[in-house]
């Protein structure tokens, strides 16, 4: 574990203090499908009542991708169209597009990091469905999605920094984490997890945040879901998030798969329809 000087965690939280608030609409969303007996009527209220959310969801669902046969004009329609997960995952890919900087000084690229992110989540999601039975899947979605935000607050808030680790994992072909520990003085999990506590997420997901580059993490569900998820991602091509390195599987996530990487892909099949729509959703604007 870093540890961080006094006047280094001062300023980190600073940055996490001048970071957006998570949407109060999101958050809802959350509690609502955490309740088993919750019906889609619940879900489509809470976005109604979020005029931005809604006309930003409408604009992608209407879109050519997928290519539905009729207009939908409500987010009613669109639950009934698409059904309840995808409309529940596009609200949380939406909320987190719009807290996005569109710039930042460290010439981060935030879209090629928000393809990575949307894919992570998303294939985050799929093997949790199909190997951690018993775990909500839209948790693994949430961390997969979030997993790296705390790249964001470096880019925004520590610029010269970050782009100095962004340089030395490049040059010296390291992991990103490592490179910043060394140009900063901690990694962008530290600042994530003080976020996602900013945003009051429950523990397990600031956990997943806070210790997705840990090999030495015991919680093997949302955990592994990640950390595999993140490792495809990138050597897949699914975007950017500025790590040169793909990561083998700690043995904790290989025993919880019981196959490396490669095995792991090639059990989960064609992901091209989870790119382009990743792809998709990554081209929203922050603006409706």
């Amino acid at each position: 574990m870093t540890t961080m000087t006094p006047e280094l965690e001062r300023k980190l939280a600073l940055a996490v203090e001048k970071m957006p608030a998570f949407p109060k609409s999101v958050q809802k969303i959350l509690e609502l499908t955490r309740n088993l007996d919750v019906q889609p009527k619940d879900l489509v209220q809470v976005i109604e009542k979020d005029p931005v959310m809604t006309v930003k969801i409408l604009k992608v669902l209407n879109s050519a991708y997928f290519s539905l046969p009729n207009k939908i004009t409500s987010i009613n329609h669109s639950v009934v169209y698409l059904g309840f997960n995808t409309i529940k995952n596009l609200a949380l890919s939406v909320a987190a597009v719009g807290i996005m900087p569109k710039q930042n000084a460290a010439g981060f690229d935030i879209q090629q990091y928000l393809l990575h992110s949307l894919t992570t989540a998303s294939i985050a999601k799929q093997l949790c469905s199909q190997y951690a039975k018993g775990i909500d899947p839209t948790d693994c979605y949430i961390a997969g999605l979030l997993h790296d935000f705390g790249k964001v607050v470096f880019a925004q808030f520590l610029p010269g920094e970050f782009r100095n680790a962004m340089e030395k994992a490049q040059a010296d072909q390291i992991p990103l984490h490592e490179a910043e520990k060394l140009m900063i003085g901690a990694d962008h999990t530290v600042v994530g997890s003080m976020l996602a506590e900013k945003w009051q997420f429950p523990k397990q997901l600031v956990d997943s945040i806070r210790h997705h580059h840990s090999a030495e993490n015991d919680e093997t569900a949302i955990w592994s879901s990640v950390f595999a998820a993140n490792q495809i991602s990138k050597k897949l091509g699914f975007g950017n998030s500025g790590n040169p390195c793909i990561e083998a599987l700690p043995p904790a996530a290989e025993q919880f798969f019981k196959n490396d990487l490669d095995g792991i892909i090639a059990e989960l099949g064609d992901l091209s329809k989870i790119h382009e729509e990743s792809k998709l959703f990554s081209q929203m604007e922050g603006n409706p």
